[in-house]
Formats: C-alpha cells, structure tokens, sequence
C-alpha cells in the first residue's frame, strides 16, 4: 500500500507559512538554472562551498515576527529571544510533514540551502528518514524536481560533509545530538585527514544551516544547549507539542483546537485495579543501582500508618535490613536482606525469597496482566467490528494494538506466560460468532513481536542501545505494512517503550 497526503491541510499550511514569513523581505534565490558567480541574496560562497545568508535587520525580523502572532492570536513579544522560533503541535497531526515541507518552502522564497536536522532519539531519527521517504513523490508533485540530498549523519561519513558544504543544491541532514555533543570524543570535533586535516564541524558551522529541532523539550541541557551553538546557525526552528522552553513562538496547535478539529483520536482508558491485600507481605522490586557509595536497591513495600497500612517507596542499602523493623507489619517477619545483586539484578532474604528486577512478591501482578491482555484484545475486535459495519470497503483503517511488556522472554519463548494469555485470549475471542464476519486470521499470523536482538537473541535492554536502533528501524521501516489491510498482522509486542517517534498513524490501542 502507499500513503497519500494531503497538500492543502490548512492548519499545516499556516503552521509553515508562520515560519516562511518570518524573513519576507529577505531577497528571492536566482532561477534554478542560473550561473551564479557571487552567489545571491540568500547564499554565502566561502572555502568551504555554498552556505544560507540571512540579510534582513533585527527590526525587519521582529516586525515579521510580531506580525505573525498578531495573525495567528499569539502574545506577542517585545524584542527577538534570539533567532530561536517555536511550533507547537499537538502529536499526530503532521509536524514532520509540516517541517519538511518548511524545507522546500524556504529554498523556494529564498534560496536557502543547507538544513540540519537534529533529533534526540533513534526512534525519531528512524521516523523523520521514513517520512522523507515517503513524501518525495508528494513534494515532488508540488515543488517539481528540484534536487534534495537527504542523508544521516554517522561517524564514519564524516568525509560527506565536505559535500554537504559544497554544494548547490538542497541539503538535508539528519543528526542526532548524541554524535555533537561531547566535543572530548566525538569524531566531528576532531581533525581529519580526508578532510585536509580539518575538524568536520567546520564543515557545517561554514554553512549557517537552518536547524530544525525535533522535540527540543529533549535537548534542553546546558551540553545540548552548547552543542546546538556550536553548529552556527542562521536560526533555530523549534518543533514539539511539548516545549519546556518556548522561544519566539510563531504558531500554536494545542490538544484542545486538535481535536475540536479532528485532527486527533480520542483519548480512552480502560482501568485494571489490583486492589492491595494488607494480610500478606508485599514487595515490588523496582530498581537496583549500584554506585562508588554501594549498591542499593528501591522497592515498594505496605508501610504502617496510623490510618492504616500504606503503600510506600524505600531504599535498601545492603544485607542485614529487616523489613518487619523497617515497616512496622509483622506480616514481614522473616524478610531480611540477604543480598542485593547488581550484575544479576536480584534481591535476596533470609527466608529463601529472591525477586529479580520488576518482581512482586505478595501482588496481583500476573491477574492482572493476563485481564489487560484480554480487555485489549477484545476491545481490538471491538473497534474491528465497528469499523467493519460503519465503513465501505475502501474506506477502511486498519486497527492495530500495541503492548509495552515487562520482560522479553515473557513473550519470545514458546511458554512465555504474555504469549500463552495472549494466545487463549485470541482464541476464545475470535471463536465467538460475533467477530465471524471480521474473517480473522489464525493466531499465528495476527501477533508478533519487535525486539532488540543480540547475537540472534532477542534481549532486555535499556532502548538506547545498538540492538535498540535496529528494532526501531524494522518497526518504522515496515509502517506502510502493518497498515495494509491484506496484512494480518494486528497485535504488535515491544519492550522498551519509544516515546516520541512511535508515529505509526493508526495504532489504537496501548
């Protein structure tokens, strides 16, 4: 299948023209096909090749900017908070979209050429690389064929930017702060030889790109902050529905006008309480950390109160702490550390019980889990089944439903106790006459799942690792896919959760 959009959004074509407005008056670019000896208005020629040149006045600029949150109902600010401009919108309604067709409209008006843009996450890396991808014949429809070199910037390219800077078409490059920022290590900040021993980054400080900021709410430490600087931007353009910090905000869709417009799903929670029993001890072992001072370990524990017993955090800090003098209950006699184990990550007592990290002892925590695993597959027929009678084939959007779960093997392997309960669920589901029409697949072909690998071993891990990157890639890459209809594929099962960047339009459920 391939995904179609839509050029004439209006709220996504206020959203750009809130930031291509900022530098009218700024000269226009020369024809595509002119010979350019001096460069034009927008460009500027140095050794290092073509960069953007910003020729308006602070005055011009702030007029601009004054006057565009004027138009779209913004406070307006008494002077420039520097060349930082922020958007705001709401998540699913298209910013990436929104940006990069910002791209091909400031190249359009003035000329300018080389854009950076710089993510926090894989995961976001991964999504703004797919919709490049996805939107080239779209923007191509629109704006014909002018040229755009798209890549991602890694540690053993560093030689491309010598290309980047060089040349005299549109530039995108995609960054994460992670490869900029620790100026000690990282390859961009050290002289190179395929370079005629300069430091890469001279390459793109010599170009006065325009950054744009997916998610800046994520690089907001004073590292990053000096990271971004050191980059020499023309100007920042801020994209989050998020910010920590607003700058100069030019355009604003909030969750309320999204979804007055209906431009966002619906919002739904389907509560599982796991009411607690104060008759028997109960201990959630939450983290284990261990330190230059000791290895300590947090766990959830009844403390006693004087309106009666309260669920409550604290610290472990080696053997010896006796859980019964440490809460009060009695109900703890005999749970005194043993051992607290970083490098396994489990924690021990006296009386023979041991938890490894996310454990519970005393909980209703599988209950539990099994009736999420249930309810979410029933209430995915559910939204099959109404979408199956309220639309025309054709019309149809493929529901599909996603589970962050606790621990990989609790799924991967053939007993794993998420994939059994999963498996009963479907079964039993599916067979009820009800869901007949929807002509389900077998069970082995609607669920899978999408995990970092080491080895060939799908494995626990943080969600910033190497084997992470690949897993984000596989989801993000088989998008078009998974909303495919002749797919069968419904139930999708990760580990570590990917915030931002877990765009795929038509996931439902959670």
């Amino acid at each position: 299948m391939r995904i179609k959009f839509d050029a004439n959004q209006r709220y996504q074509l206020d959203a750009i023209y809130a930031v291509t407005d900022l530098f009218d008056g700024q000269s226009l670019a020369g024809g595509a096909f002119e010979a350019r000896l001096n460069g034009t208005a927008s460009e500027l020629l140095t050794e290092f090749g073509v960069g953007n040149a910003l020729r308006l006045s602070e005055e011009r600029l702030l007029e601009n900017l004054r006057g565009i949150q004027r138009r779209n109902k913004i406070a307006l600010v008494d002077e420039l908070q520097g060349t930082h401009f922020s958007v705001e919108m709401e998540t699913g309604t298209g910013k990436t979209y929104v940006y990069l067709r910002t791209i091909f409209e400031l190249n359009k008006r003035y000329g300018f050429k080389k854009f950076i843009i710089v993510v926090p996450s894989v995961a976001i890396r991964e999504g703004v690389q797919k919709n490049i991808e996805l939107t080239r014949d779209h923007f191509r429809d629109i704006y014909g064929h002018e040229p755009l070199d798209s890549w991602v910037y890694g540690s053993r390219q560093v030689s491309r930017l010598r290309q980047f800077s060089g040349s005299n078409q549109v530039q995108v490059l995609i960054i994460n702060i992670d490869a900029f920022n620790k100026a000690a290590n990282n390859v961009i900040h050290r002289e190179n030889d395929r370079l005629s021993g300069r430091n890469p980054i001279e390459f793109i400080q010599a170009t006065q790109p325009v950054l744009i900021l997916d998610e800046p709410q994520n690089m907001e430490s004073p590292k990053a902050r000096r990271a971004i600087r050191s980059l020499n931007p023309l100007c920042t353009l801020r994209y989050s529905a998020t910010h920590r910090n607003i700058h100069n905000l030019v355009y604003r869709l909030d969750p309320v006008r999204a979804y007055d417009l209906k431009l966002v799903k619906r919002i739904e929670v389907d509560s599982v309480l796991d009411a607690p029993d104060f008759n028997r001890p109960y201990v959630h072992l939450k983290s284990i950390e261990a330190k230059a001072s000791g290895i300590t370990a947090r766990i959830e524990v009844d403390m006693a109160a004087a309106s009666g017993p309260k669920r409550r955090m604290i610290v472990l800090k080696g053997a010896g702490t006796d859980l019964k003098e440490r809460t009060g209950r009695d109900v703890y006699d005999g749970y005194v550390v043993e051992e607290i184990n970083a490098a396994d990550g489990f924690l021990s007592f006296a009386n023979g019980v041991a938890l490894g990290l996310g454990d519970v002892q005393g909980g209703y925590t599988d209950d539990v889990m099994r009736v999420q695993v249930f309810e979410t597959v029933k209430e995915h027929l559910e939204k099959e089944l109404r979408v199956h009678r309220n639309l025309p084939e054709g019309q149809r959007l493929k529901v599909l439903s996603l589970f962050f779960i606790d621990r990989v093997a609790n799924y991967v392997e053939e007993r794993g106790k998420i994939r059994q309960w999963f498996i009963d669920a479907y079964r039993k589901l599916a067979a009820r006459p009800r869901y007949s029409v929807l002509q389900l697949p077998p069970v082995e072909q609607a669920h899978n799942g999408y995990f970092a690998k080491r080895k060939g071993t799908a494995q626990d891990t943080s969600g910033r690792s190497q084997a992470d990157e690949e897993a984000y890639a596989l989801i993000m890459r088989d998008k078009e896919r998974l909303l495919s209809l002749e797919e069968p594929l419904r139930f999708i099962f990760s580990h570590s959760a990917l915030r931002e960047g877990w765009d795929n339009p038509n996931v439902l459920q959670i």
